[in-house]
């Protein structure tokens, strides 16, 4: 027991506190080591990005800045008529909103950076353009969304089939996915609801990992959230865009409404015209592109007809069968 002696100055150690610190290093080290191979796998895989993109990316974060907000009014005078032309040639509910869906899809191929997510500050192009679009539940007290896939390459009246079908399965409850959700936000408290939204929309939103035990499916909002305000009579009205979609953009479909509009030789007409009010992320577009999209846009209200995928005949040929 005094084998040290008493004049011995030798400190006394404790084996489980050095281990502790080594265990400490060891899980400190291997976050450092995954974080940086992570970055460096991103930075990689990820496209080429100009001087100018990058600046944009780095000046902003997710959206709680740098937004931008624009109007685009357009006369809807001819795509009332081709509205009304679909409902009698194929018996679908067709609306102004289905026609600005395929108009924002088409609009989005000439921004084509407004078609991605950001990861650790990279750009990551979608292979498709997918839109979400926010559905009414319960007379307005709640709102689940349905993600409708390759919208630029569907016709109109495919358009509104699928999403009449999403919205009617999520008005009866046979959402799944949106039950998962839902049943899972009334149990946790604002604050860990917080928490939970953020991670899992960078996980599914950013990543596009599939997390089926929170009814969340891979990039669930695509590039873009729209949502409708006509039928609540309000002529436009400006949205921010949700941090947990982390999409790049998010587009008000106003009411429609009659104005006196120039048209050529300076004649002025009443017309029936509509807004959409987007809110766009910064990161991802600037004004040049804005305005490429805001011209397509505006040309397929001019002529919904040429650049619709020419489906109807078939469609009437399907309701002649089924009346017989």
């Amino acid at each position: 027991e005094n084998c040290q002696g008493k004049g011995s100055t030798e400190p006394h150690r404790n084996p489980s506190t050095s281990h502790s610190v080594l265990m400490w290093f060891y899980i400190f080290s291997s976050i450092v080591f995954f974080y940086l191979s992570f970055r460096i796998v991103v930075a990689f895989f990820s496209p080429t990005q100009s001087t100018r993109r990058k600046m944009m990316i780095a000046s902003w974060s997710d959206p709680s800045e740098g937004n931008v907000h624009g109007v685009l009014e357009v006369d809807v005078t001819n795509a009332l008529k081709y509205i009304e032309k679909l409902r009698n040639t194929t018996g679908e509910h067709i609306t102004i909103t289905h026609i600005a869906l395929k108009a924002l899809a088409v609009g989005i191929r000439e921004a084509p950076t407004m078609n991605g997510r950001l990861i650790c500050g990279r750009f990551f192009p979608f292979k498709t353009i997918d839109m979400g679009c926010l559905v009414a539940l319960e007379g307005g007290k709640d709102l689940a969304n349905a993600k409708i896939t390759d919208v630029d390459k569907r016709s109109i009246v495919d358009i509104c089939r699928e999403l009449r079908k999403k919205s009617e399965k999520l008005r009866r409850g046979k959402d799944e996915d949106f039950n998962k959700t839902t049943n899972l936000l009334k149990l946790l408290p604002i604050e860990v609801v917080q928490f939970v939204a953020h991670n899992a929309g960078y996980l599914a939103s950013a990543l596009g990992l599939n997390l089926p035990m929170f009814g969340v499916r891979p990039f669930p909002f695509g590039c873009c959230l729209v949502t409708s305000v006509g039928m609540l009579g309000l002529d436009l009205a400006f949205v921010p865009l949700l941090p947990f979609a982390r999409t790049p953009m998010l587009c008000m479909v106003g009411g429609v409404v009659k104005k006196a509009l120039v048209m050529e030789g300076d004649r002025i007409e009443v017309r029936p015209t509509m807004s959409l009010c987007s809110t766009l992320d910064h990161r991802f577009v600037d004004g040049a592109q804005c305005g490429k999209m805001a011209a397509k846009i505006r040309a397929l209200f001019d002529d919904p007809e040429s650049f619709d995928i020419d489906e109807i005949g078939s469609a009437s040929d399907s309701n002649t069968d089924k009346s017989q």
